[in-house]
């Protein structure tokens, strides 16, 4: 997956299983955990969705895990994050400067 600087990025799983498992996050083998990440679940738990915002590199850019568990076992999945950084522009304004 690929975002961009201080913009936005999804990731959504889903699991199937009887019992129904339970989908969570993780980044670097523990769960998410920032106030910029937000994770929202769907179907009773057994989907997530992990929602980055806004990405900050290169903080963010890592692999996150998707972790679908139940009392029969756990399986999992990854993505790898990385993020474009944006151009800045430097103007240079000097106070004898005139516009």
């Amino acid at each position: 997956m690929i975002g961009v600087s201080g913009g936005v990025v999804s990731f959504v799983c889903q699991a199937a299983g009887d019992p129904k498992p339970r989908v969570t996050w993780n980044k670097k083998g523990k769960r998410v955990n920032s106030q910029r990440i937000e994770t929202i679940e769907f179907d009773e738990g057994a989907g997530a969705v992990l929602r980055i915002q806004p990405l900050r590199a290169p903080r963010d850019e890592n692999i996150y895990e998707c972790v679908a568990e139940n009392s029969e076992g756990e399986d999992s999945v990854q993505a790898t994050l990385s993020i474009i950084r944006g151009k800045s522009t430097l103007i240079w304004v000097d106070s004898n400067s005139c516009f």
